[in-house]
């Protein structure tokens, strides 16, 4: 499902219009974004936890060459499904 099969998918649930859960969806989004950025996790209980880890620096291997590099630390976007989702996805 993409962004705007979701949009579709919520506006014919909730009766609202598309251009409004639209706005809703990308302003959640951005919210979510803005919080990872400032190093906030967010917390959606019985859904999951969206949170910044750090992974650390690493030798990693050039695929084409063989060559040996080094990758450099860095921040990622994480999502850990709550107990409530796995359950429901489980089964």
């Amino acid at each position: 499902m993409n962004k705007a099969e979701l949009v579709a998918k919520i506006a014919e649930q909730t009766g609202a219009k598309r251009k409004d859960v639209e706005k809703v969806i990308g302003a959640t989004l951005e919210a979510v974004e803005n919080a990872l950025v400032s190093g906030d996790k967010v917390q959606l209980v019985g859904f999951g936890t969206f949170e910044v880890r750090r992974r650390a620096a690493r030798m990693g291997r050039n695929p084409r060459t063989g060559d040996s590099i080094k990758i450099a630390a860095s921040r990622v976007p994480v999502f850990k499904a709550g107990k409530a989702l796995k359950e429901k996805v489980g089964k």
